[in-house]
């Protein structure tokens, strides 16, 4: 089965071609476009530059287009994109500005275009559906909360494949089985539980605890724009922060939002940029304002790692995942100082090693493995598709 993964932002279109099967996961053609303004034109090139490559032999080889969505009102799961889907998209718009009216434009233009492949969008927010109320519910008025305003979390296709992942790589088959039926059957009891906790650490960060492959909580809240400090991004504030800068500073709520959501985060606090290479390079050379969002990266990956281990009730692994969890020792190591009391102890060669690759990183002596897991989330949204169109063919 031919699945064309599309991800669409405001002004960008990527797209992977994979062939699934039972036992088949082959990529056969991937690219993007930058600067994007005609949604419809992009897609119609890539198509047409997948069958010159040979990758298909005509567009009508492409049986289903899947879509990494990231937050609909009053939907989640893995769903087929027709109209409730695109109802859901446009009303949560403002919420997710970037990507919500990119993908209900993409899903238009694919059924215009290949109007004999099914559509399957993956909500970001599907790994979180089983979270308890409590978990999701946020201390505010009931006509608020009606409303959708509740934890939603996000990261969901990257932190679902560590769950899986992390299950094999600790013995746990009968877990590992239970997360790739996820979306279909719902969670399944296990003999005993098994405790994760997955760091998702990149340009956009959370943290997501995980028992027998099922989410408990995660650090992002409502929208993407809470929890860790981002890279350009604030994380958690506290609501009062709004009128009184408004008044104090003489801000307009508009701009708030937009230093809040364009002029914050690592950029923020450090001054010396988004990317945590050059705010590193920079605590290095003794900027003090890049050491301090270092710092904090880390105190707040910490703070909620450490909130989850009382749910959970211990802890059977620890795993870094995305870009910065993946590539950057010296913070797998700052994370993970101290924690030899709670059985955690890092392998400082092992560690070092370790970089943009699997692996486990944890000394023999550790009852909580450590382990990098690099995100493919193009796969797991092809995975799941997959798994979705099987179950309704």
């Amino acid at each position: 089965m031919k699945i064309l993964v599309a991800n669409l932002g405001s002004t960008s279109f990527k797209y992977r071609l994979f062939e699934m099967g039972e036992g088949e996961e082959d990529l056969l053609a991937e690219g993007g476009y930058e600067r994007v303004g005609d949604y419809g034109k992009v897609i119609r090139d890539a198509l047409s530059t997948m069958e010159e490559s040979g990758a298909i032999g005509s567009q009508e080889e492409i049986e289903v287009v899947g879509f990494k969505t990231v937050l609909g009102r009053n939907l989640s799961g893995c769903v087929e994109a027709g109209d409730e889907v695109l109802e859901a998209l446009e009303g949560f718009a403002e919420v997710a500005p970037a990507h919500n009216p990119a993908y209900a434009a993409g899903i238009r233009q694919f059924s215009e275009i290949l109007p004999g492949a099914r559509r399957v969008a993956l909500f970001e927010t599907a790994f979180y559906q089983w979270v308890s109320e409590a978990g999701r519910r946020y201390a505010v008025p009931k006509g608020w909360h009606e409303a959708g305003i509740q934890r939603h979390g996000f990261h969901g296709a990257s932190h679902k494949f560590v769950a899986e992942r992390s299950a094999e790589l600790l013995g746990r088959r009968d877990v590992a089985q239970g997360v790739q039926r996820l979306y279909q059957d719902g969670p399944v009891e296990t003999e005993r539980p098994l405790r994760v906790i997955s760091c998702h650490l990149g340009g956009s960060s959370s943290v997501t605890g995980i028992r027998s492959g099922v989410a408990i909580g995660t650090s992002m809240g409502f929208s993407p724009q809470s929890g860790l400090p981002q890279n350009n991004r604030v994380g958690d504030l506290d609501s009062g922060v709004i009128p009184y800068v408004m008044k104090s500073l003489g801000l307009s709520v508009e701009e708030i939002e937009r230093q809040l959501t364009k002029e914050s985060g690592l950029l923020g606090v450090s001054g010396a940029g988004n990317d945590l290479r050059d705010v590193r390079a920079a605590a290095t050379g003794g900027d003090a304002d890049a050491k301090l969002a270092l710092e904090l990266l880390i105190h707040e990956t910490r703070r909620w790692a450490s909130s989850f281990l009382f749910e959970l009730g211990g802890l059977d692994g620890f795993v870094f995942t995305a870009g910065i969890g993946e590539n950057h020792p010296w913070l797998r190591e700052a994370v993970c100082a101290g924690l030899e009391e709670f059985g955690l102890v890092l392998d400082h060669a092992k560690n070092e090693g370790c970089r943009g690759e699997e692996g486990e990183i944890s000394a023999e002596s550790s009852k909580v493995k450590v382990f990098v897991i690099p995100a493919n989330e193009e796969l797991v949204l092809a995975r799941e598709v997959y798994r979705k169109v099987s179950v309704l063919n």
